[in-house]
């Protein structure tokens, strides 16, 4: 049944909302909202929220494993168990970094290669939802790696924090001349500036605590990213109109060859195949998918997608971007039609696309495009992003005037957490 809407190229609403779900099922919606993680640390509840993360992670340890946990980590931030700044915006982000490593030491879940030269914990191939191989990730990484060395030694500390502030300055801008001025948006470079920005305000936030930068220099550089931000939106909002294209699908050729058709085979496909478990894996960003094992005779194509590529040379040019590089890979599973079943193609940005069977009438693609790009749109926690580079005077004063430091050997607040976890 070819679903319509009041005039003859309207969609209606039940097309949209299963279109959007079948994205939605095949985890090509982007999200460029900030890392809550990131927002947690860097903000007024700093402090309060590495205390508890300290104390939860001993909550499964036993007594001999506190103890070594708390003995490693005092080794590691320098011999001593007061960490200076440690509850506090920058530094707090990297203790709790640091403090999920160790755990996983003294658990002993970590492999051979997590010891004291390993670049971050062993599962960081992302860090606060961006690629750790990519430029900001990298300078991001290598810098609160960095920092439990070096963060009780005020000197060290802010020679260092100086020197990844301009290597910050200099990326960002030419980060953000490549989105606005040479066609290089995507929702991965729109995240990485935005993860970026977000750490770069703080890293200068801090630099006034140090002493090293007055106030002034902070407080322009959070303007500045909040102008950057407005346009950014506005050019991504583009972005997606230009990328996102729909085609609808023509319906089976053939009759069903085996099983009962269902009764809403015009609209999504369901993902989930009976057969096969974790064909999906939900924490795979790159688009992992397993092939299925049915028979051929039985089967049919039930979507393909592509993987979301990390790299910021995903080109934008009018919507005709570069393959993402993992290519396009086919998910087979009982159906109950042949393989010749034609699908209709929707495709976000580059990278990601997928397979579908809703039908409606052809002339409907251009208004679902936008609808579906409207509604991507609002998915997106933008003000959350907003809000985080414009802070009410008194929150981003409260911010500066920090000073926590933090203790390591809390063995009275563990074990009264542990008490109350046991009760």
């Amino acid at each position: 049944m070819i679903l319509t809407g009041q005039g003859m190229c309207l969609p209606s609403p039940a097309t949209i909302q299963e279109l959007f779900f079948v994205a939605r099922d095949a985890n090509i919606i982007p999200d460029i909202s900030l890392d809550p993680v990131l927002t947690t640390y860097l903000s007024l509840d700093s402090s309060a929220a590495l205390q508890h993360h300290y104390a939860f992670l001993q909550r499964s340890m036993t007594l001999d494993q506190q103890s070594e946990f708390r003995v490693n980590l005092t080794n590691r931030v320098g011999g001593s168990s007061r960490v200076i700044h440690g509850g506090i915006g920058v530094v707090a982000l990297a203790l709790s970094m640091l403090f999920d490593q160790v755990a996983l030491q003294v658990r002993g879940q970590g492999s051979a290669e997590v010891n004291e030269s390993s670049p971050q914990r062993p599962q960081a191939k992302m860090i606060f939802g961006i690629s750790s191989s990519s430029r900001i990730g990298w300078i991001i990484q290598s810098y609160l790696h960095l920092l439990p060395n070096i963060t009780n030694n005020q000197d060290e500390m802010a020679e260092n924090t100086e020197l990844f502030d301009n290597l910050l300055t200099l990326e960002l801008l030419d980060h953000y001349e490549r989105m606005t001025n040479k066609k290089r948006m995507s929702s991965v470079s729109m995240q990485q500036w935005l993860v970026g920005a977000a750490f770069h305000v703080h890293l200068r936030i801090h630099q006034v605590r140090l002493g090293s930068v007055p106030v002034g220099s902070a407080m322009s550089l959070r303007w500045s990213y909040k102008s950057g931000l407005a346009r950014l939106i506005q050019g991504y909002a583009a972005y997606l109109n230009r990328n996102i294209r729909e085609t609808a699908a023509p319906g089976p050729r053939k009759t069903r060859t085996n099983g009962p058709r269902q009764a809403n085979a015009d609209s999504r496909t369901n993902l989930t195949c009976p057969t096969e478990e974790g064909l999906l894996s939900p924490g795979n960003s790159t688009g992992g998918i397993k092939e299925s094992t049915t028979p051929s005779n039985v089967t049919s194509n039930m979507y393909k997608r592509n993987g979301s590529s990390e790299d910021i040379g995903i080109t934008d040019q009018e919507g005709k971007g570069e393959a993402a590089a993992d290519g396009r890979t086919m998910l087979n599973c009982s159906s109950g039609y042949s393989d010749e079943e034609e699908l209709g193609l929707l495709v976000i940005e580059p990278g990601r696309s997928v397979s579908h069977r809703v039908q409606h009438h052809p002339c409907e693609s251009p208004a679902i495009q936008e609808a579906l790009a409207i509604r991507i749109i609002n998915t997106q926690d933008l003000e959350q992003n907003r809000n985080f580079f414009r802070y009410a005077e008194k929150v981003f004063r409260g911010l500066l005037r920090q000073s926590d430091n933090f203790e390591l050997n809390q063995t009275e607040s563990v074990h009264r957490s542990l008490q109350r976890h046991s009760v």
